[in-house]
């Protein structure tokens, strides 16, 4: 299985939010350009977060990132990469302890594969049910701008 056709795979089983999402979009995320470094503005505002964060993920040792001479911080793609998937995995809840167990794991190897799948795939579970939920207050909230449109006006 090629990447595009994984990433054509999650797209399927993802609910397709307002604006759309393609493959496109999801590679230009993912940054597989390895030839260029970022500093951490650049960084930041790729993944639509703050300095900050990217700062404390770094701290608590959920990312290693390089430096040059002067001793700025300069994001190589495999590191964009991994903090793409730690920023989606926390905007989606998952808790920052789960987070760095599961960046452990990865640092320990692939004899950890499994176990890595098993936390993606209990997550899984969890975002599922909070999207059912999610769908079905956005039903209701339709449904009740449905009846105000038809409601006479004063």
């Amino acid at each position: 299985m090629t990447r595009d056709d994984a990433l054509r795979d999650a797209l399927r089983l993802a609910v397709d939010p307002p604006g759309g999402v393609s493959v496109e979009a999801l590679r230009e995320l993912a940054r597989d350009d390895d030839a260029t470094e970022w500093d951490i503005a650049t960084t930041a505002t790729h993944l639509g977060v703050n300095p900050h964060t990217l700062r404390y993920y770094e701290r608590i040792g959920l990312i290693r990132v390089a430096r040059d001479p002067a001793g700025h911080r300069r994001y190589d793609a495999a590191a964009v990469r991994r903090l793409v998937f730690l920023t989606r995995m926390r905007t989606s809840g998952m808790p920052i302890s789960d987070l760095r167990h599961y960046v452990e794991l990865a640092d320990a190897g692939e004899g950890t594969a499994p176990e890595r799948r098993d936390m993606l795939l209990e997550h899984r579970d969890t975002l599922r049910s909070q999207i059912a939920q999610l769908q079905l207050a956005l039903a209701a909230t339709e449904y009740k701008i449905a009846t105000y449109r038809k409601a006479p006006r004063p």
